[in-house]
């Protein structure tokens, strides 16, 4: 791959990832929720669902995502259904005690690792897109299997220091929450926005993808 190419791929990487959506919804929640270190854990997570859908481009599987009805319509509605019982889930999040020595929630990594790589995982719109977009910056005469790696470590990084953006500003808002009434109005944001992103998932067309 061309300098030139991947400086191109590189900024349209920022301008991808910058965009918000789900992962940054996510992101910000755990971010409020657990700190930035337990929070960053599904930001770990988002990257293995990304590089799951690079894989499945890179495999030639995207195609046939982008061409099946059926397998389309079955990962968006799984994808829809997950974001809504984030939704209800932030709704009925506990709330938190901030005196200085009170602790805060504490996330399990795991968790927050499977949390990230399911909502990135289950959108199938995100794979189509990619499928759209990494093709332009191939170089067929260029060993692809190569590309497709400097290309999704490229997106990786990038979408990691994004996200990182993301958790560390929502664990600063952290601090500003004492009351229970701010914190109860914080979670009921976020449910929303998770419901609008639901709500924006269940509204992609294969077609418009």
């Amino acid at each position: 791959m061309a300098f030139e190419t991947w400086l191109a791929f590189f900024v349209a990487c920022w301008a991808i990832s910058l965009s918000p959506g789900a992962g940054a919804i996510a992101s910000m929640s755990c971010g409020l929720q657990y700190g930035f270190q337990r929070g960053y854990w599904n930001a770990i997570g988002l990257q293995l669902g990304l590089i799951l859908q690079i894989a499945v481009v890179a495999a030639g599987l995207g195609a046939v995502l982008a061409t099946s009805s059926l397998a389309f319509s079955l990962i968006k509605w799984f994808g829809v259904a997950y974001l809504v019982w984030l939704a209800v889930r932030q709704w009925r999040a506990q709330l938190m005690t901030l005196e200085p020595a009170a602790p805060r929630l504490i996330g399990r990594p795991l968790s927050l690792l499977l949390r990230g790589f399911l909502v990135n995982a289950s959108n199938p719109k995100a794979i189509v897109f990619i499928l759209a977009v990494l093709p332009q910056f191939l170089d067929p005469r260029q060993p692809l299997l190569e590309q497709y790696l400097a290309m999704g470590a490229t997106m990786v990084l990038v979408d990691l220091i994004v996200m990182a953006g993301y958790t560390g500003l929502a664990s600063r808002v952290l601090r500003l929450l004492r009351s229970p009434r701010q914190q109860r109005l914080m979670n009921r944001t976020f449910a929303g926005l998770f419901v609008g992103a639901a709500a924006l998932l269940a509204s992609v067309r294969r077609g418009a993808a």
